[in-house]
């Protein structure tokens, strides 16, 4: 009987031991997993580094560089006195406070107690150094201020800016990116060796032929540095895009900025993330409406309607471009229709030459008024060696033709064709230009206008929107020029180009790009 207790005790104790081992060996395996899975988030979290490349490079100065993808990387190094959002508003950086006290001065004060990244104050004597640079017309820049007379320091922390004459919306232009004056006392600004600073986000540890290191500035003055979570940039150099797009393929790159309509032709479809915006350059027909015939609105309307914008995109562009309506829909805040619809309707156009007492007779159009007849038959001027313009020319042709309008196209070379544009002799015309990043639409719409075009109360609103402050009320002017280009088509819209960032999808964050700056709200991302 006692040896039966034993015996059952020794057993009790085995199972124990037994238990107590395979517990031992879960739990082990258990820590180890969970060991293994917290050192795999460490080192996603540890991936604080961001990759970048640049081809073509020629200086990081953002006042020497001419490369647009240095200077787009240049705004997370150096900062100008005003920035512009997302939406094209203006927002105050450097400076703290911009008034316009006349037509053609402006008082800007500063904070003395923001920083360079060597840790010495920024001061009113820095935004004279910068001017006095940009004034020698080598910079990119040089055009922001191509109206300032005078730069007067009324102390260290305000300045005081003289234009030549009134420059509307004036603010746009002091968005270049100011340098340190101190910093360049007694060399040569253009030949110096030394490694630029500025105020921003992020400021140049080392740079060589091949890459470029950029850390973040701790004497930043904005708090959103608290929060950014790539600690270090490397910027890699090529010599050509090409090299980037295989760099991109390997994994060497996380994000690039491209306007290549072709771009999956060497990166392929899969594998990355884009973000498409709409790009600067806004193509449009021109009517000369001091012509005969186009002096008539309803003639114009009709021809609006007869082109299908969105045909000219798909066919001649393969969807590498945006439909256009307005000079300001690439995303500027005073735009507020954002019209989708190409406004093509064929039939309605016929039926606006009809309402308007046009008759289709011996395959044209004709009107007859006080014992004389008009007959619509136009010419459509374009640059032969510009081959899309071309091609969007024999579009229009063509689609005119189908409502019975008769089109001949002028093909020209560069030199007549600039000719041509400057002395305003033509009927229509294929032309455009790069947008501004200000809201003013002079270009389109004031004195001397490409169209010969003439409107009282557009000029009167033009005048005006230069002095509002007010946001609604500028929407509310912005609203009106928009009703008056639709009621009277001076020129016809029709597309713009598009752009596009690249990045990897281990790449994560807010990504809003847009004509001015590629890496808005840059303090969110981060490399998984």
């Amino acid at each position: 009987m006692k040896s039966n207790f034993f015996k059952y005790i020794f057993i009790i104790f085995a199972i124990c031991i037994i238990i107590y081992a395979v517990y031992a060996i879960y739990f082990k395996e258990n820590n180890t997993t969970n060991e293994n899975v917290q050192a795999v988030e460490q080192q996603i979290i540890e991936k604080k580094d961001i990759r970048l490349g640049i081809s073509n490079f020629d200086n990081i100065n953002p006042l020497i560089s001419n490369n647009k993808e240095v200077l787009n990387i240049d705004k997370l190094i150096f900062e100008p006195l005003l920035n512009i959002t997302q939406d094209y508003k203006i927002q105050m950086c450097l400076a703290t406070e911009c008034s316009k006290t006349s037509e053609t001065s402006y008082i800007i004060k500063v904070d003395n107690n923001k920083k360079w990244q060597d840790g010495s104050s920024f001061t009113a004597k820095d935004i004279q150094f910068t001017i006095d640079r940009l004034k020698e017309g080598k910079s990119v820049y040089a055009y922001n201020v191509e109206k300032v007379s005078s730069v007067e320091i009324i102390d260290s922390s305000t300045i005081k800016i003289t234009l030549s004459e009134e420059v509307p919306f004036f603010e746009y232009n002091l968005t270049f990116p100011i340098l340190p004056n101190n910093y360049y006392m007694g060399e040569d600004f253009y030949a110096s060796t030394k490694v630029p600073i500025g105020t921003g986000m992020y400021k140049i540890s080392s740079i060589d032929s091949n890459n470029i290191k950029l850390e973040k500035n701790e004497k930043w003055w904005n708090k959103e540095n608290e929060n950014a979570k790539i600690e270090t940039i490397e910027i890699k150099i090529f010599s050509e895009i090409g090299e980037i797009y295989n760099s991109f393929k390997m994994g060497n790159i996380d994000i690039f900025t491209t306007s290549n309509s072709n771009l999956e032709n060497y990166i392929g479809t899969i594998g990355y993330a884009k973000t498409e915006f709409k790009a600067r350059e806004f193509n449009y027909l021109a009517f000369n409406c001091e012509d005969s015939i186009l002096k008539n609105v309803q003639v114009r309307k009709a021809i609006g309607y007869s082109i299908d914008k969105t045909n000219i995109t798909s066919t001649i562009f393969n969807n590498n471009c945006y439909v256009s309506d307005f000079p300001l829909d690439y995303g500027n805040y005073l735009y507020t229709n954002n019209n989708l619809s190409s406004g093509y309707n064929s039939e309605q156009a016929k039926k606006v030459l009809q309402d308007d007492g046009w008759e289709y007779k011996n395959n044209r159009w004709q009107k007859s008024e006080n014992y004389r007849t008009s007959r619509i038959n136009l010419s459509l001027t374009v640059n032969r060696e510009d081959e899309n313009r071309v091609a969007v020319a024999e579009n229009i042709k063509t689609a005119l033709a189908q409502i019975g309008i008769n089109v001949t196209i002028n093909k020209v070379s560069t030199n007549q064709y600039n000719s041509i544009l400057q002395n305003k002799n033509y009927q229509m015309i294929l032309t455009g230009v790069y947008n501004s990043y200000s809201p003013n639409v002079e270009t389109f719409f004031g004195p001397n206008n490409l169209q010969n075009y003439k409107n009282d109360e557009i000029n009167t609103i033009l005048s005006d929107v230069k002095n509002i402050k007010d946001e609604n009320l500028l929407k509310e002017k912005y609203n009106k020029i928009l009703e008056i280009y639709n009621n009277e088509l001076p020129f016809l819209s029709l597309y713009r180009s598009k752009s596009t960032v690249i990045r990897s999808q281990n790449l994560a964050g807010e990504l809003t790009p847009n004509n001015y700056f590629s890496y808005y709200n840059f303090y969110t991302w981060s490399r998984m």
